[in-house]
């Protein structure tokens, strides 16, 4: 009796052992992912890259004397449009005019710039007034004018407006959910954006010629495909309207859409966005100044400090979620034969594709799908967006979440059942209740989506 006893006590002390390593290694990778948010910020990219001296602008290599244009106008778009401004204008010391549209209302406001708040990740009625001001606003200047072009993510839905009046509002929204649940990539869902669009595909930059214009790019696409960050308003357009009737077709989209965007695409009426050749682009230039791989960086230097070995994989880009968890899983459980004390980052999206109406996000869904695979391994898995939000329909107050192969057990013991969340693609009640969300709020930043792999023996 007195041995049973002191095993089931020792079994009972391991347990609060396991239990406590695992707490340490969860706040271990929330860590990492607030170090990277600190660390690629807004404010620290305009340190580096932008600065002004005796009215002289220089934005990377390129100088811009302020006094020499009869007019200097700024257009900031996205979740970071405010972040952007207030960092130009502390890098300048100057007050722009121009307009600014983001999804919350600016804390601060300078009395030059008109503010709009756009809806996401749906349009509003904000989103095509700050389209068509911003649209009139360009189109009234001359080639004697600058304009600086400021760009987040976000900004597809954030600043919006069709090229065909047909378009509704409500058709807008309907088209966007469709677009967003379809499966389909971001890159893919912004190629038909674009062609919807009257502002985006370059038409933006079309209609600000022939001013001489610089874009200040904060990307939340992936690498090779820079145009997508908020549907490349002002870049020219690496996809056509031939590409945009593939995914229709390959997504199953056409039956979905609503009546004026399905007739469209039905008379095959979509027109073609400004290519690399056109005159619009002659005096353009675009800098990149934050990107998905400065988090990774960021992540992966306070990983190294920690005395991790760090690898880097991106390869599950736009994978489907599930698909990416194993891989990734699969890679993990690879290098920690190798590396005991191992962290795995990996960057990029990955896709949901789901009409069901719970409360997560693709982080979360990734996370809680971790969190059965792993069961009882001593792995932690963090996925969060760098924007702060995870919403499948900007429903959820978290970033993302963090599992590791207590997450299941833990759950139990709560009386939930995760297969039914899991199912229900209603991540977020169980890392809420299990003290295991990620929230931060919106962060005034957009650079994709963070995994942060811990395996720890």
């Amino acid at each position: 009796m007195m041995d049973m006893q002191a095993k089931t006590s020792v079994g009972h002390g391991q347990q609060m052992r396991d239990n406590t390593r695992a707490h340490m290694l969860r706040e271990l990778a929330r860590n990492f992912f607030h170090q990277a948010l600190n660390e690629a910020s807004i404010e620290r990219s305009f340190a580096r890259a932008v600065s002004c001296e005796g009215g002289i602008l220089l934005i990377c290599d390129e100088r811009y004397d302020l006094g020499s244009y009869g007019r200097v106008l700024v257009t900031s778009i996205g979740k970071a449009a405010h972040t952007l401004v207030q960092a130009l204008e502390n890098r300048t010391g100057r007050c722009f005019e121009g307009i600014v549209s983001g999804s919350v209302v600016a804390k601060l406001q300078n009395r030059k710039l008109h503010y709009f708040q756009g809806g996401h990740p749906t349009p509003n009625a904000e989103s095509i007034a700050s389209a068509r001001a911003m649209l009139k606003s360009v189109e009234s200047i001359d080639d004697d004018a600058l304009v600086i072009f400021m760009i987040s993510g976000g900004g597809s839905s954030i600043v919006e407006a069709p090229f065909d009046d047909t378009i509704t509002l409500e058709d807008l929204i309907i088209t966007y959910r469709v677009l967003v649940h379809s499966g389909a990539t971001i890159s893919e869902v912004n190629a038909i954006r674009k062609h919807l669009s009257a502002i985006k595909g370059g038409r933006l930059a079309q209609a600000a010629a022939p001013a001489q214009q610089v874009s200040l790019l904060i990307s939340d696409v992936p690498n090779d495909s820079p145009d997508a960050l908020a549907s490349g308003p002002t870049m020219p357009d690496s996809t056509s309207v031939n590409d945009c009737y593939s995914l229709v077709s390959q997504y199953g989209m056409l039956e979905q859409f609503p009546t004026s965007v399905r007739n469209i695409f039905e008379r095959r009426d979509l027109t073609e966005t400004p290519k690399f050749d056109d005159p619009a682009f002659h005096g353009s230039r675009w800098w990149t100044l934050l990107s998905n791989e400065s988090a990774i960086q960021s992540a992966a230097d306070t990983a190294k400090q920690a005395r991790y070995a760090v690898e880097v994989d991106n390869s599950c880009d736009d994978w489907d979620y599930a698909k990416a968890a194993d891989y990734l899983l699969a890679r993990i459980r690879r290098l920690r034969e190798k590396w005991p004390r191992t962290c795995l980052i990996s960057g990029g999206e990955v896709t949901v594709k789901t009409s069901n109406g719970g409360v997560g996000g693709r982080n979360q869904q990734f996370a809680l799908y971790c969190a059965e695979q792993m069961a009882n391994e001593n792995i932690t898995v963090l996925s969060a967006g760098t924007d702060g939000i995870d919403g499948i329909d900007g429903n959820s107050p978290a970033a993302g979440a963090i599992a590791d192969g207590t997450t299941i057990a833990r759950a139990q013991e709560l009386g939930m059942e995760l297969r039914s969340h899991l199912l229900g693609f209603d991540a977020f009640p169980v890392f809420d209740q299990l003290g295991d969300a990620i929230i931060t709020g919106p962060t005034g930043n957009n650079l994709r989506d963070l995994r942060i792999i811990l395996a720890d023996s």
